[in-house]
This record gives structure tokens, sequence and C-alpha cells, in this order.
């Protein structure tokens, strides 16, 4: 049979208590003054063997445990050795603590149950109080060991159990903060496409219209228009900026855009789509306009918002009508726009602005819908359409 390699404060603990047995050996200090059989160097036997399972207390508690109980009866049969006594209730500790988890279980019960035979062989036999006394002794070196190995085990297996739930709760933890990073990137995305894009698009068509008509009065309004979009990009972009920094100092927050902005932007994106034949107009059919949730009328105006610059960069010539509505617990938004091939100037698009608000729609538990669609008339159209529910409270969206 091969024993896995014993480990070094093992070897240690055997060395002490090999050592310490030989000394009281040597001196003559035994645990009884009579000895059954053997000579005085027989008491060295059981000690050796002890202090050879004391090796193995780790590496093979088992076996160490079976040896080492030999051993310990064996060694009644001579005069006794202190060093020896001691090893074995270190095995029986080490057997509960570093055995297996059937075993750690075991050994209390089996020990228990020696202390017992131990105690009632000896009653019935001497019949006196010197046989409580051996039943005692024998619980010390055997019973209380197991206890003790069984008590240190639980901790240990606790602590282990709690060191775990805290490094699932950090690991938990971690994935909430990078998802919760993920979301804050895709927010800051979404706000920074829909706040620039608009202008952009406009500063594009107006270049490309410019460098295409060689007339000075096209020409100019095209860089009237290309300012006016260049400083509301800025405008947007320092306060987004001014919403990202921690030290500007500023504890009031931006105001975010509403609903009752959209005349303005509507006449913005007016101007800018001169040049693409494009004609611009605000339905409004809400019976009274109430202040909606802050997020709902933020992504109401962003979604008619993209749809504008989407019409501006795609629509052919026609109009683009935006229409609000509202049901009990919804808000809505539709925005058609001309389909088809236009003349002049076109923006590339990306895509982004339509995963932007889906996104913004599903945050809210909305439904959204873009697309082509064949109007009453058989007309091909451009529709979207955003269903926003408003009967929830800001503290339930959010």
């Amino acid at each position: 049979m091969t024993f896995p390699r014993p480990h070094r404060i093992d070897l240690y603990i055997a060395a002490i208590g090999l050592v310490g047995g030989l000394i009281l050996w040597w001196f003559g200090l035994f645990v009884t003054g009579d000895r059954i059989i053997g000579p005085r160097w027989a008491t060295l036997v059981p000690l050796v063997v002890m202090a050879a399972m004391e090796a193995l207390r780790r590496s093979a508690p088992q076996t160490a445990l079976l040896v080492a109980t030999a051993a310990i009866v064996g060694d009644q049969f001579t005069n006794g050795n202190l060093a020896t006594v001691l090893m074995f209730t270190d095995v029986v500790y080490a057997a509960v603590v570093y055995g297996t988890p059937a075993q750690a279980r075991r050994i209390p019960y089996t020990m228990g149950l020696i202390t017992v035979t131990v105690t009632v062989v000896f009653l019935v036999w001497w019949q006196n109080a010197v046989a409580l006394l051996v039943g005692v002794i024998t619980g010390m070196l055997s019973f209380l060991p197991a206890i003790t190995g069984a008590i240190v085990r639980n901790h240990r297996e606790a602590a282990d159990s709690a060191r775990l739930r805290a490094e699932q709760t950090a690991l938990l933890a971690e994935m909430d903060r990078t998802q919760a990073v993920v979301a804050e990137r895709s927010r800051m995305a979404r706000e920074l496409h829909d706040m620039v894009a608009n202008h952009l698009s406009a500063i594009a068509i107006h270049s490309t219209a410019a460098l295409s008509l060689d007339e000075p009065a096209t020409t100019r309004q095209a860089l009237t228009v290309i300012r006016e979009n260049s400083v509301a990009g800025l405008a947007e972009m320092r306060r987004l900026i001014g919403l990202l920094r921690d030290s500007s100092g500023d504890t009031e927050p931006a105001a975010a855009p509403t609903l009752a902005g959209l005349d303005t932007l509507v006449a913005q994106s007016a101007a800018n789509a001169e040049p693409s034949g494009l004609v611009l107009a605000l339905d409004d059919t809400r019976q009274s306009p109430t202040a909606l949730p802050a997020p709902v009328e933020l992504a109401a105006y962003r979604i008619v918002q993209e749809s504008l610059t989407n019409a501006l960069k795609h629509a052919a010539p026609g109009e683009v009508r935006v229409t609000l509505g509202q049901d009990p617990g919804a808000l809505w938004i539709r925005v058609t726009s001309p389909y088809g091939e236009r003349p002049g100037p076109t923006a590339p698009g990306s895509g982004a602005g339509l995963v932007g608000m889906r996104e913004r729609v599903a945050l809210l538990d909305g439904a959204f819908e873009a697309g082509p669609v064949t109007d009453d008339e058989g007309r091909k159209t451009w529709r979207v359409r955003a269903e926003l529910p408003v009967g929830a409270s800001d503290e339930e969206r959010t």
C-alpha cells in the first residue's frame, strides 16, 4: 500500500513526539510501574508506531487511526509512555478534521461507543468506582479529541461556505457593475446619436448642395444653415459633456427635452429639409396635453427627432407628418414620410437610429414598429410608430 507524501508539519509533530517519548523512556518516566509483557524496551514499539502514524495524520487519516488504535492497545500491556498516549489523541483529532465527511461523522459516535463499552465492562468486572475513572480516562483519550475535531471541522466548513458566498456575492456585484456600465454606455450612445445626428445630417446635405450648385444665393443659404446647425450641435454636445462631468460644480441637472419643444424641433427640421423638397407638419391630436413622466417625454422627443433625421437623410420629396395621440394609459407617436428614391444630396445612415429608438421604447415596456407601408391612396410611405405606457410611476420605470 502506498500513501501520499506526508505533510511537512506532520513530520515535525511526529519527530517531536518521538523525541519526547524517548526522553521519557530514558529517564524511566512511565505511565505505570507494572507491565504485563515484554522487557523495558517493549514500550518503544508502540511509541515508534504511534510516531509513524503521526506522520500520516493528514495524508492517510483513516489508516493512521486504525494502526494508532492498535498501538495504544498494545501500549497498555507495557509500562506505557505518556508521549504515545498524547500522540494517539492527536491522531483521533486529525482523523476527524482531515478525513472524509463520512469518517468525520462516524468517528465521534464510534469513540463514544468505545468509551461506554469500556466503562460498562470494567464496572461489571471490578464493581467499584475505579471503573468509572477508567471510563473517564478512556473518554478523554478517544471521545473528547473526536468531538473537538468535529467542532473544528464544522467551523472550517462554515468559514469555507461563508468565504464562497462572499466570493459569489463579489462576482455578482462585479457582473451587476459590468451590466450597469454597458447600460450606461448604451444610454450615452443613444443620447449622443440623437442629439448630434440631426444637426450633422443637415450639415452634410446642405454642404453637398452648396458644392453641387454653383449659385451664390444657394451657397450663402446653405452656409447659413450649416452655421446654425453647427452652433446647435455644439450646444447639445456641451450639455452632454456637462452631464458627464463630476467636477463641474453644477448641482442642478440640465433640462431634458420635452414634448413642449416639438414645435421648435419641427420648425428647425423644416428649414433644414428645404433642399430635399420635404414639407414637415406636426399634428398633436391629444385633447388636453398634460405633463407626462420625464422618461416618457424624453423618449417621445428623441423618437420624433430621430425620425425627422432619418426623413432628412432618406425620404423622397413630399410631406413628413408627425402625429401625437394619447389613449388611456399610453402615448403614441406616428411619423410618416414618403418612401422611394430621392433626387439631390443624401446622407449616409448606419441603422443606429432605429436601434436607439427601439431600445428607448423597450426600456419603457412599450411597443415599436418601423418600416414601409402603403396608405389608403396606394402610396408607399415609411412609418415609424411607437406606443409608450404612461400609467406607471417614475419609480416603477426606473
